[in-house]
């Protein structure tokens, strides 16, 4: 039977195959125990490269996927960094061990709480959680070094963008309800400037300044 450490370690070499460079992305992920993120019964499938439900519509989002939005953040260690879409907790997991400070939000108490959970049990002591409307970000907390958004929205929500410090980073799936395109958006002195990363496919960003809960 093959050991959550060896599929920790294969689901890394999967990645290094598909591109994803950054020693230190590959570092966390190996190290963070995906199943301890998914339902008990998908425990199974936990170290697949595939996305899968956590409940309340949501999902965990595909590894490959979470190895290079982080990737593109570009973490060298002293960053503070705003998540939008907790959900299950693994994106912020990984996040607090490449950075210095994260602050995530979701828009669902029982996912917030569910996550609080399980990153007190990991003894992660670097991310400040919020319960809310992400797309309006947290301004008190702000500026932000980089910006990371877990579901889609139409375009990226004007407050995340006004809180990301000057040459800061950030990466959101951007589009429309059944396709969106990655994209790392830099805030540069002549405004933002925007590169496409790949297609992709997430849960609607519901909010002020996302998609409006139907």
């Amino acid at each position: 039977m093959t050991s959550t450490s060896q599929l920790q370690h294969q689901l890394r070499e999967e990645l290094e195959l598909r591109g994803i460079v950054d020693a230190r992305v590959l570092d966390a992920i190996e190290q963070t125990r995906r199943d301890l993120f998914v339902p008990v019964s998908l425990q199974q499938a936990a170290y697949d490269d595939s996305a899968l439900p956590i409940g309340e519509g949501q999902t965990i989002s595909q590894p490959y996927i979470v190895a290079l939005m982080t990737q593109e953040l570009h973490l060298a260690g002293e960053e503070k960094v705003l998540e939008i879409g907790t959900g299950s907790g693994y994106q912020a997991a990984i996040l607090s061990r490449l950075c210095r400070r994260v602050v995530t939000i979701e828009r669902i108490e029982s996912l917030s709480m569910s996550a609080q959970r399980v990153l007190a049990e990991l003894g992660v002591r670097n991310v400040i959680f919020l319960i809310g409307d992400g797309t309006l970000g947290n301004a008190e907390r702000g500026p932000y070094d980089r910006v990371i958004v877990t579901a889609s929205a139409p375009a990226v929500p004007e407050p995340l963008y006004e809180q990301l410090k000057p040459g800061g980073r950030l990466v959101a799936p951007i589009g429309d309800e059944s396709m969106q395109e990655l994209i790392l958006m830099e805030k540069t002195d002549s405004g933002p400037e925007v590169t496409p990363l790949c297609g992709c496919r997430f849960v609607k960003l519901i909010g002020a300044a996302g998609w409006k809960l139907e």
